[in-house]
């Protein structure tokens, strides 16, 4: 099998210890894209080619083995307790968020009237 990493001479191919971590690397990059997430200008216009691309070129940091691990139980820690902050909010708090959830949400039961007319 050729290895794919040896036909683009512009790129590192000491950097990786499997291809499979390049993919990975640069999938979890393509959806940070997505969602938003700012990156170089690229000549590229595809967004799995610009994190394939920011990857190879070293731009995306990652984390492996015991500091992996460490990173994913402290993102969970952080989203936990955020969770317990929104818990803990006061009724006028929760009222508030309520409020202008409203604007984007209509939760309400549909009227009688509306209901005759179909």
């Amino acid at each position: 099998m050729i290895d794919m990493l040896r036909l683009l001479p512009q790129y590192t191919a000491e950097e990786f210890d499997s291809r499979h971590r390049l993919a990975i690397v640069a999938a979890q990059r393509t959806k940070h894209i997505l969602q938003g997430s700012r990156h170089a200008p690229s000549r590229f216009t595809k967004e799995t080619t610009i994190a394939l691309d920011e990857v190879l070129r070293g731009q995306v940091k990652y984390l492996i083995g015991q500091e992996a691990r460490d990173a994913m139980k402290e993102s969970k820690r952080s989203r936990e307790g955020e969770m317990e902050r929104v818990a803990s909010m006061s009724g006028d708090d929760a009222k508030e968020i309520k409020k202008e959830l409203s604007v984007y949400v209509d939760d309400t039961p549909p009227t009688v009237a509306a209901e005759n007319e179909e």
